[in-house]
């Protein structure tokens, strides 16, 4: 399997160079030749499997002739040990329709420990078959750089660098992060919003010799690694609901995209995926997209749930690469289009297309607080506030497409404990969610974290001074 650039003037790599790459060197983001196909048989063939088992499975066809191929069983073995769940990532049902995708019981009580766990460990065992060092580099919201930083810290052969919009996370958030004292985790609180982080993380990686020099390499979800993994749990879910022999629909609460393209992922591998519904809260450059055919980022604004605090959706080009069928020329011009002029123009018949996998809804900070109010006081269950922000979007699909009679069942990922939420969900039932105890034995008490302009050159010095890639270091094998 070979991987290539959304912008095709990047050379195509193996699954481990793309890995190991992260963004491709002419901005683009790396995808796969062509989609592995599952038949229904392979699929249903999935069912009462234990996780690890499906994740191979799913993950292997991605990994053909590729060296990570030897690491992959033994790595989902030590990724998913520290999950306190046995399934992984549970479904629970809420209503007769609607089921919640459970997938919060990694260390770091974020979905975002589904894929990190996995891609840590490959990325560890290529470098140091390499003999060679990285700069894992990274934006968080709020989950990806707590569950990066456990996944990467102690690492051999890896530093990792995390970015995050200073005041904009919750504490628990920041402390998941700032508290880990491993010497090769380095926390920049960065003086702006996401999407600043997210610009100066895109403009080290197209500083070509600073990449070289650092060894730079991505982990948000512009890696394709992070896809791929992360698109196990729908397989998961949609088998345990009765697939392939009915469809299922996923609501997914969306900042940067990833999560709900894996989604994608798994429908064009033969997945009886119906609807896809984009969750957004009050960053609502989606849904406006979805009405408009204008994608415009806005200025970000802050929620009660900064993990989809994002206007600027980086996967959002993986999706248009497949709607333009894979013209290079026009995602080229679309991507110029937005960075000249803040906004891109899909054609109708790119809408439609569009529109016919996906729905897009946002849903409001009041909406978002009565939902949390109304699932718990009906079922007794506490959502975070991305989940309600999902469960929202869901039932503003049913009614949108008046699917009141519909057999089809619908997922919501939830993606996060409500425990890392506890004033948002104390605010809206009263009650504050008991924090787990894996969250409490991981909360360290001293801080270490570096207050920084949202300046590119401030930025760079600080990577190069910290890396030791940038230092010539070399990893004993």
């Amino acid at each position: 399997m070979k991987y290539v650039s959304t912008r095709g003037e990047a050379p195509s790599l193996s699954f481990e160079g793309a890995l190991l790459a992260g963004l491709a060197r002419d901005g683009g983001l790396y995808m796969p030749e062509t989609w592995p196909h599952f038949s229904e048989k392979e699929i249903a063939g999935l069912a009462g499997l234990d996780y690890i088992d499906v994740a191979e499975r799913v993950i292997r066809p991605f990994l053909e002739d590729d060296p990570c191929l030897d690491d992959l069983r033994e790595v989902l073995e030590e990724a998913y040990a520290g999950f306190d769940h046995p399934a992984v990532t549970p479904l629970k049902q809420i209503t007769p329709k609607l089921w919640i995708l459970e997938l919060f019981h990694g260390p770091t009580l974020a979905f975002k420990d589904l894929a990190m766990q996995v891609v840590a460990r490959l990325m560890d065992r290529a470098l140091i078959r390499k003999g060679g060092r990285a700069t894992v580099l990274g934006a968080t919201s709020g989950d990806t750089g707590a569950a990066a930083i456990d996944a990467f810290r102690g690492r051999k052969a890896i530093d990792v660098v995390i970015l995050h919009p200073k005041g904009r996370v919750t504490e628990i958030q920041r402390r998941q992060m700032t508290t880990v004292d491993d010497p090769n985790v380095h926390n920049i609180a960065l003086e702006g919003t996401f999407d600043d982080c997210q610009a100066i993380v895109k403009a080290l990686f197209n500083d070509l010799p600073l990449r070289d020099r650092l060894h730079l390499t991505g982990v948000n979800s512009i890696n394709w690694a992070r896809i791929v993994a992360q698109t196990v749990y729908y397989f998961t879910s949609a088998v345990a609901l009765g697939a392939p022999w009915r469809p299922v629909s996923y609501t997914v609460p969306t900042g940067n995209f990833g999560d709900i393209f894996a989604g994608y992922v798994a429908q064009q591998m033969g997945l009886p995926i119906q609807r896809l519904v984009i969750a957004t809260n009050a960053n609502d450059s989606l849904p406006r997209a979805f009405a408009t055919g204008i994608y415009e980022p806005k200025t970000v604004i802050a929620t009660s749930s900064p993990s989809m605090d994002i206007q600027l959706a980086s996967n959002f080009e993986r999706l248009m690469f497949e709607l333009v069928d894979r013209n290079v020329g026009r995602v080229k011009e679309l991507m110029t289009e937005l960075q000249d002029t803040g906004k891109l123009t899909m054609t109708p018949d790119e809408l439609t297309k569009l529109k016919e996998v996906f729905g897009a809804y946002s849903i409001s900070e009041e909406e978002t607080q009565e939902t949390i109010a109304r699932v718990y006081r009906k079922t007794g269950v506490l959502t975070d506030p991305h989940t309600a922000v999902a469960i929202g979007s869901a039932l503003d699909e049913r009614r949108a497409l008046d699917q009141g009679n519909t057999t089809t069942p619908m997922v919501i990922l939830s993606t996060a404990d409500a425990a890392k939420f506890p004033e948002t969900v104390e605010r809206a039932t009263g009650r504050v969610p008991e924090q787990p105890q894996r969250l409490k034995d991981r909360l360290g008490e001293t801080e270490r974290c570096t207050s920084l302009p949202a300046d590119y050159q401030t930025v760079a010095d600080f990577i190069s001074k910290h890396s030791r890639a940038g230092q010539g270091e070399e990893v004993d094998a």
